[in-house]
């Protein structure tokens, strides 16, 4: 059977973890006083607590070549078949390189390294999609096809509620082009097959009314879920006005996006990840 490994920033359910067998390698947030292991020393409500206070700013690290090398290692002696390991853009992170350095490292044809082109869940959702398959039994070059088509289908969303924290993590120079250094706007951060678009609105309303415009223009959805960071206040409005877009209002994830992302966004961040519907 072919094993999915990714790391801690893809922001799926640990139940859906748990169910289709995914193995996720933790990041590192590194505050003054000590380095945490995304998920497992530092939870997301401990972790917004340090955060507006933090001086200077948490910054955030790849797992070791180590670490996804003895993933790797373990999953094939147990009797993987092959190893798919899906992370994080390199667009916004240095994590898939360093699992393509360990994949290299282990001289085998067992392990491929699929970039996504995408953050958050919207990373989740290719990974969910690959465990699925997996579990069917298909095969890994089966699996690869098959990703490849939901990853161009991804589209993550959001709006941030300040440009403060960007500006503090060193990760914006990428939007001040577009959006210039007025913090007190509402920058809009789109992407989809490794492309970030920015725009921006002057107030939260208005960015959820952005966001909702984007919603309806990707057309049918095959699904749709939520993200914030440590913005459940948010999240019921966010839901009450997109409510006729998703495919199965009973069923589908909110989910409290990574310190490992919430580190560069900070707190109030509120968006979707679609997947449309095949044509």
């Amino acid at each position: 059977m072919i094993k999915i490994v990714t790391d801690s920033t893809c922001d799926l359910p640990q139940e859906v973890i748990e169910r289709l067998g995914i193995t996720v390698v933790p990041c590192y947030v590194n505050f003054p006083d000590a380095s945490y292991l995304d998920g497992v020393d530092l939870t997301r409500t401990e972790f917004y607590e340090k955060l507006p206070g933090c001086n200077p700013p948490p910054t955030t690290s790849a797992p070791a070549i180590g670490s996804f090398a003895r993933v790797y290692q373990q999953l094939i002696t147990e009797g993987a078949n092959g190893v798919l390991s899906i992370h994080i853009s390199p667009v916004l992170s240095g994590i898939l390189n360093v699992a393509q350095l360990a994949a290299e490292a282990m001289e085998t044809s067992l392990i491929q390294v699929f970039d996504p082109g995408q953050l958050s869940l919207g990373t989740g959702m290719v990974v969910e999609a690959a465990a699925e398959a997996a579990q069917n039994g298909q095969s890994l070059e089966e699996i690869l096809k098959s990703i490849t088509d939901v990853a161009q289908r991804t589209y993550t969303f959001a709006a941030a509620n300040t440009l403060t924290y960007l500006q503090r993590s060193g990760r914006v120079s990428f939007i001040k082009a577009k959006l210039g250094s007025l913090l007190q706007i509402k920058p809009i951060l789109e992407m989809n097959q490794g492309q970030v678009t920015t725009s921006a609105a002057r107030t939260f309303s208005g960015s959820v009314q952005h966001l909702l415009k984007i919603l309806a223009s990707l057309g049918p959805l095959e699904k749709l879920a939520i993200v914030h960071t440590h913005a459940e206040d948010k999240v019921a409005e966010l839901y009450q006005s997109s409510q006729q877009y998703f495919p199965d209002p009973e069923h589908f994830y909110t989910v409290d996006v990574t310190p490992v992302l919430g580190a560069h966004l900070g707190p109030g961040v509120v968006g979707f990840v679609a997947v449309t519907a095949k044509g």
